[in-house]
């Protein structure tokens, strides 16, 4: 088998008990923070098969919490995630499911900030690893692994174009690409992998392209940032 990261190896450094239940979930926890771009006021999180029926006792809770706080996987205020929530002025409500999801340690993250609202469907798929398989019901495909640019544009002709044009000339490769729309002329949403993080330069560009709507940079490699809504 091919190698793929240290992940596939050694596992992540984390705080326990299980790379699955925790570091994948503060994982899943960072990526919905930075999909909605700032610190959630509000948080509902629908967990399926086994995330339902083990997530307190495994630490998933606390992890989520953790990542929605911009923690990383091996951050010690983890186990603490609760009252840092709280002093942070985030509420969170959990909820499990014995619905039908793409995997056994699969979450639905919804987010709330003012009037910005925000989803993601994702699942620790082992050894902390994450596959997100959804982002405001859009299908998408993210690891993580890389940076990702998420653009929300409307579905007009010449878009991706000029997304693809601005993006090669700023000498970034993009490693993965999915575009998912809701309706013909409607909103639709492009996500990704790039070989290098986006630039200030390029992002800008990007939002001055006709029919954009929103931009996002989800990157578990950068470090905690200020909320930016």
């Amino acid at each position: 088998m091919r190698f793929k990261d240290v992940f596939s190896i050694i596992g992540p450094s984390m705080t326990g008990p299980s790379s699955s239940h925790t570091a994948g979930a503060a994982r899943l926890g960072r990526i919905a923070r930075q999909w909605l771009g700032c610190t959630p006021e509000r948080a509902r999180l629908t967990l399926y098969g086994s995330f339902a029926d083990t997530y307190q006792g495994h630490g998933t809770d606390l992890a989520l919490i953790g990542g929605l706080l911009d923690y990383v996987t091996d951050d010690p205020r983890i186990p603490d995630a609760e009252q840092y929530a709280d002093e942070a002025g985030m509420e969170v409500e959990f909820f499990t499911s014995g619905l039908p999801a793409p995997h056994p340690n699969t979450v639905k993250i919804e987010l709330w900030h003012g009037d910005r609202q925000c989803s993601l469907i994702g699942a620790s798929i082992g050894g902390g690893s994450v596959s997100v398989h959804a982002l405001n019901d859009f299908r998408v495909q993210i690891s993580g692994e890389f940076p990702t640019l998420v653009l929300r544009h409307s579905d007009k002709a010449g878009v991706l174009a000029s997304v693809t044009s601005t993006i090669s000339s700023s000498g970034v490769n993009i490693g993965y690409m999915q575009v998912d729309r809701k309706a013909r002329d409607g909103e639709a949403l492009t996500a990704m992998e790039m070989d290098g993080v986006p630039n200030p330069e390029m992002l800008n560009r990007l939002r001055s392209l006709d029919h954009m709507l929103d931009i996002r940079v989800i990157d578990l490699k950068r470090g905690v940032e200020p909320d930016a809504v």
